[in-house]
């Protein structure tokens, strides 16, 4: 089972209306879409994925960097002065011995001492240059990472509904810590150990090469086999850690959903069951580490091999050139100090080799989801609205969660003017959650319009729409922090005297003050400190202060006790005063402060009217409230 098609079944509640709901349009579409996003999740690709995904993460890695290229150019240049001053110290070795000792036997010590002075003075330089390089891109790369952070969260964010009801709140968790600690571990020690080494390799092989041109094809003909054993670590090495990157996600969406879930997995003694899960799901993790190292293990052998090997070549060829006087012993000597600063590199590189492998699969995932595109799109050329009167209007409205799957809404058309306050009930999958999410624009319909006093939702700023409407559902959540906090949420720049205002409106003002801290108190995680009931109350007094033109409840009393729900009704009726209203209620409790009911079947509306109206024609609602009657005796 693929990461994508695990969470399709652990993930609850991503299909609102029925069971048997398709998933969002944004899952299938062009091949374009196959290398982004969540489809990107999976761990085996194709080479034409291969190449899209690495140009993807390319472009991100650019874009990020872009903002400091003076830095970056600093650090290189750090860095080349720091490799010279690291490749001349064998060659004051060589002067040392070849010249030195020579004219130091004839009491000239002065070539002896330059080489020694040189060789000190290289190595000072050096250290300083190591120093300033490493502060340069630890502060680089922190920049960089926060960026990056930042960005993630702020896009997630923005976008849509359809995208966080199929892509876990643990997978992007994970993007934001396990990949982003891959990428920082390569920008922070990898990136300064790639450019030495790959400056000491050009600067070694241009020295081998003018110290001695045959010695320095011996060498150079070790990298034949060393190209081809690359590739190969290269390609496994990758689809290696795309398997630890889809492995650890799901190690950590299932930690989140126990954590979040833990009264369910308490209550139903679920703890054996999800250590399980945990074990399969870690060992899966483990596994795909476990390949990957092997792949460097191989690699990091053949490459010690192929140095070893050239290393004892040059000593056989050297000494039997030294012996026939091709080459000084102090020529010899330095090329054997070259040859292992040469292939030390290389042992760097594999290491670096192993860190890019890490974060270039941690990148794909993280570009993936900086490429989905909100499923609802901000307006090109949006029209101001202001504050709206509330007249609301769906005009030929055909809806499906998916291009190719059945219609939710087929063909739908409603008008409902500015302050009336209609109830939707009906069966659960008549498409009354779907219809409130198209007037809350959480989704766009398939066709047609939904408009707010004559203006497409569509054509609306975000500002302007979420001004002018609101949305409650049955989950009041509630943020840590203040019960004030809490409450500004519906305004932010709220005084003190509008949230206490708000709180006595929905009655709920002597409650917070009986409080502690009063409206200072913590409501800790999710609202634990508060009942269902003052939760919902929390929720309208948000509403109340936002004060927009159109409030949409979807079953916003479905979960609260008889005398809570009497409170939240008496709450409901004076927020709900002189404002548009859509109320979905399976409680009919609900429905009598309703101007206007009406009563939904597969998406369609068979009965449309005033309560007592509907009651009096004995049609279905008025079996709906006879059988609701009942259940109260």
């Amino acid at each position: 089972m693929s990461e994508q098609q695990e969470e399709q079944v652990t993930k609850p509640g991503a299909q609102p209306e029925t069971a048997t709901q398709p998933e969002s349009p944004t899952q299938t579409g062009s091949p374009a879409q196959e290398w982004r996003g969540v489809a990107g999740e999976d761990a085996e690709v194709t080479a034409s994925g291969n190449l899209a995904l690495a140009a993807r993460s390319r472009r991100l890695l650019g874009s990020l960097v872009r903002p400091y290229r003076g830095k970056a150019w600093l650090a290189l240049a750090i860095i080349v002065i720091d490799n010279v001053a690291n490749m001349v110290g064998p060659l004051f070795i060589a002067v040392a011995l070849d010249a030195g000792v020579s004219s130091a036997v004839h009491s000239d010590f002065s070539p002896l001492v330059w080489a020694i002075v040189g060789f000190l003075a290289s190595t000072c330089v050096a250290a300083v240059t190591t120093f300033t390089f490493l502060k340069v891109t630890g502060r680089l790369s922190q920049n960089i990472i926060f960026d990056l952070r930042g960005r993630i969260f702020r896009h997630v964010q923005r976008l849509s509904i359809s995208f966080h009801e199929r892509y876990t709140s643990g997978r992007i968790i994970s993007r934001l810590t396990s990949d982003l600690e891959s990428l920082q571990d390569l920008l922070e020690s990898a990136l300064n150990d790639a450019l030495s080494a790959i400056l000491s390799l050009i600067s070694i092989a241009i020295i081998m090469i003018y110290l001695d041109v045959p010695l320095a094809l011996v060498v150079l003909a070790g990298f034949v086999p060393l190209v081809f054993i690359t590739r190969w670590a290269q390609r496994r090495q990758r689809a290696g850690y795309r398997r630890t990157r889809a492995a650890i996600a799901k190690v950590i969406v299932h930690f989140v959903e126990s954590m979040g879930g833990i009264r369910a997995v308490q209550a139903f003694r679920r703890e054996p069951r999800n250590s399980e899960i945990l074990a399969d799901e870690d060992s899966e993790y483990r596994d795909a580490n476990t390949y990957a190292m092997f792949g460097m293990s191989h690699y990091t052998g053949s490459l010690r091999l192929i140095g070893n090997t050239t290393t004892a070549v040059i000593l056989l060829v050297g000494g039997w050139r030294v012996m026939h006087g091709d080459i000084n012993i102090g020529v010899l000597a330095a090329y054997l100090l070259y040859l292992r600063r040469f292939y030390g590199p290389l042992d760097e590189l594999a290491q670096v080799f192993n860190a890019y492998q890490s974060a270039a699969a941690a990148l794909e995932k993280i570009s993936g989801v900086l490429e989905e595109e909100p499923g609802v799109a901000a307006p090109e050329h949006p029209i101001e609205v202001g504050t709206s009167s509330g007249d609301v209007e769906l005009d030929g409205v055909r809806f499906a969660y998916s291009e190719d799957g059945p219609d939710v809404l087929p063909k739908f058309t409603l008008g409902i003017p500015a302050g009336q306050v209609v109830a939707l009930v009906g069966a659960t999958g008549a498409g009354k959650s779907s219809l409130a999410k198209l007037v809350a624009r959480f989704y766009d319909p398939s066709e047609g319009a939904v408009t707010l006093d004559g203006v497409p939702l569509d054509r609306m700023t975000d500002a302007d729409l979420r001004r002018n409407i609101v949305m409650v559902t049955q989950e009041s959540y509630l943020f840590s922090g203040s019960v004030a906090d809490n409450i500004r949420l519906g305004n932010p720049q709220a005084t003190d005297q509008e949230v206490y205002a708000a709180a006595r409106a929905v009655g709920l003002y002597d409650f917070i003050t009986a409080l502690p801290d009063g409206f200072e108190t913590d409501v800790r995680k999710r609202g634990g400190r508060l009942s269902a009931g003052q939760r919902q109350l929390v929720a309208f007094a948000r509403v109340f202060l936002a004060s927009p033109s159109v409030i949409v409840l979807d079953e916003a009393t479905s979960s609260l006790d008889i005398p809570s729900e009497r409170l939240v009704q008496e709450a409901l009726e004076t927020v709900l005063r002189g404002r548009t209203a859509i109320i979905i209620a399976h409680r009919l409790s609900t429905v009598a402060i309703a101007d206007r009911v009406l009563v939904m079947e597969s998406g369609q509306i068979i009965e449309d009217g005033a309560p007592d109206d509907l009651i009096a024609a004995g049609g279905r609602f008025a079996a709906l409230h006879e059988a609701w009657e009942q259940s109260l005796v």
